[in-house]
Order: structure tokens, then C-alpha cells, then sequence
């Protein structure tokens, strides 16, 4: 019962709430805690380097030390912070747990973010539009038009479902907010460390793998709330299936194809294309089938699709942990005959 209600009040706050200014967010101690042990290898590397042992593998051996420091620390900290107050008070362990986890789910900094581009198109502003969909994704948006504009909102709505909502839960769900915070700091390291060039190609390697399998059993969970959110939506869901079948495995990702290629369907844009990643382009393949023009309009579906599909999805999975809490209390009087 606790952890469903854990999983419903976290998602609540962050709904009504989102990411206030004035709170500190454990996000940013990650970022720094990621950068310090970043020089730190860079300077044994350089040091390895000077006598020739700096090779590819032992570059990756080396970056396995970031996940195992960061998301590790974060992991042991969380764990510890909460079973102190525990030893005081169970539900005020409780409510440190939807704090912490709370910090994990990002989904009205999101759609408030993805809004302001929103706002800007509907301004004519398209150098507004550009700067405010720059705060949330990595690409270069500086020469974009509208309808690229528009696929950058929407893929890193798509994306963020995944990334932002349903895999911290999960996390959540099975071990905590602990084990939540932990998957928090592994995806941090990944959107600082996890990139293909030659900088982090090899120290970013073990986060990147690591964030990639972290989020494989999440974004498959996703599938079934995203089109029940596009069948109550009025939207396409059987598109939306067969798209996801056709083009989920297209992209880069593993796991970012599933909820990109299930928008494009749903909505009938196509995602993908060309993107720009410090002057170096960058070909992804396309997702979807251009059924529409892609417009303003689509920022607001996407984020309505957002709502939907991890309401849904907490209301499924704190259905689960509801079951499972009941059989946990049953079994053994079963056993017992």
C-alpha cells in the first residue's frame, strides 16, 4: 500500500508542483559529483597517456568508475538518509521518500518548458522558439524553421516520457526512492558523458550502456499506457502500433525509438532527420509517415499524450504494487494451509 501511494503522491507533487526555483535539486549536486570525478579520471588518463597505457578499453574501464561513484553514492546516501529517519519515524521515512522521489519526475517542468516553445511560435518569435526548445534538448537550434522546431518539442516530449516519468517510478516501485535516485544519477550521466565523440566516446561508454539498459525494461512498459492516452485522445492508437512496429528499432536508441515512433504514429508526423550536434550533423532515421504537416498544434497533442500516458501508467503500476502487497500478506497463510 505504501509504495502505491508513494508512487501517487510523488507523481502528484510534481504535477501540481513541478521543479520550484527556490528548492534545492539533487540534480545539480549529481552534476557537480559527476564533473569532479570526470577531471579526477582525466587526469590519471592523461597521466596513463604519458607512458602509453591510455588505450580505448582502458579509457572505458576508467569510466566505469563514474556510474560506480555517482550512481553508486547516490544510491548509498539515499539508502542511509532514509533509514535514519526510519530508526525515528516510519512515515516520516515515508515522506522523505516522496520528496526524494519527487526530485526524480520531471513532467510539468517538461510541458512547461515544451509550452513556452509553444507560446513562441503562436508569438511569430521563431529566435524565442529556438532559444526556449534549446533548454531542452541537445541539438544545435539556432538556423531551425518552424516544423523543425516542432519535431525537436515533440521527440524530446516523446523521449522525456520515458526518461523523465515512467523509469523513475519504475525504479521507484521495485526498490525505493533510493533505488529511484540512483537510475536519477545514471541518467544525468548519460546527458553529460554518454555521447559518441571523441571526448566521451570511450569515458562516457559504461554510463551510455548503462543508462541504455536501465531504461529497457521502462520504455517497454510504456507501450500499452501510451496507446490506451492516444485511444482516449481520439487519436490513432492502430497507426500509432503499427508505426511502433515498423520504426521503433530505426533509431540510435534502443529504447527512445519505442515512445518517439509511437507519437509519430499517433499524431501522423514524421519524427527524425537531420540534427545538428555542435556544427557536426547528424542523420537519424525517420519515424512515422508525414499523414500531417507538422504545425504548432502538435507541441500541445504531444503533451496531452504526455498527461495521459503517465497517469495511466502510475495508475497500472500502483495497481501492481497494490496486488503484490496483498499476495505478499496472503501467501504465507496459504502456505500455511
Amino acid at each position: 500500500m505504501k509504495t502505491a501511494l508513494l508512487l501517487l503522491a510523488a507523481y502528484g507533487l510534481d504535477r501540481i508542483l513541478g521543479d520550484p526555483r527556490w528548492l534545492p535539486h539533487p540534480v545539480v549536486g549529481m552534476g557537480k559529483a559527476i564533473s569532479a570525478v570526470e577531471r579526477a579520471l582525466r587526469r590519471l588518463i592523461g597521466f596513463l597517456g604519458r607512458r602509453g597505457l591510455a588505450t580505448s578499453w582502458t579509457v572505458r574501464l576508467l569510466g566505469c568508475f563514474l556510474p560506480l561513484t555517482v550512481a553508486g553514492g547516490v544510491y548509498l546516501l539515499a539508502t542511509l538518509a532514509v533509514g535514519w529517519v526510519e530508526r525515528r519515524t516510519e512515515w516520516g521515512a515515508w515522506l522523505m521518500e516522496v520528496f526524494l522521489l519527487w526530485t526524480t519526475v520531471a513532467t510539468k517542468g517538461l510541458a512547461d518548458e515544451a509550452k513556452e516553445v509553444d507560446r513562441a511560435l503562436a508569438a511569430g518569435d521563431l529566435s524565442a522558439a529556438r532559444r526556449r526548445l534549446k533548454r531542452i534538448v541537445g541539438r544545435d537550434t539556432d538556423r531551425l524553421d518552424e516544423p523543425e522546431i516542432v519535431r525537436g518539442a515533440v521527440e524530446t516530449v516523446a523521449e522525456n516520457i520515458v526518461d523523465a516519468v515512467t523509469s523513475p517510478l519504475f525504479y521507484a516501485a521495485i526498490g525505493g526512492a533510493p533505488l529511484a535516485m540512483a537510475y536519477r544519477a545514471v541518467n544525468t550521466l548519460d546527458s553529460m558523458v554518454g555521447y559518441r565523440n571523441e571526448r566521451y566516446r570511450d569515458l562516457g561508454w559504461a554510463s551510455a550502456r548503462l543508462d541504455d539498459g536501465a531504461n529497457w525494461l521502462p520504455a517497454r512498459l510504456t507501450v500499452v499506457p501510451m496507446l490506451l492516452a492516444f485511444r482516449m485522445l481520439g487519436r490513432d492508437w492502430r497507426r500509432a502500433w503499427r508505426i511502433f512496429r515498423r520504426d521503433g528499432r530505426k533509431h540510435p536508441s534502443p529504447n527512445s525509438g519505442i515512445p518517439e515512433s509511437l507519437m509519430a504514429g499517433g499524431l501522423g508526423i514524421r519524427l527524425g532527420g537531420i540534427n545538428t550536434y555542435g556544427g557536426v550533423t547528424s542523420r537519424r532515421p525517420h519515424l512515422g509517415d508525414p499523414v500531417f504537416p507538422k504545425r504548432r498544434e502538435h507541441i500541445g497533442e504531444a503533451l496531452r499524450v504526455l498527461h495521459w500516458t503517465t497517469l495511466l501508467y502510475v495508475a497500472l503500476l500502483g495497481l501492481v504494487c497494490l496486488f503484490a502487497s496483498g499476495l505478499e500478506t496472503v501467501w504465507p497463510l496459504l502456505l500455511r494451509g
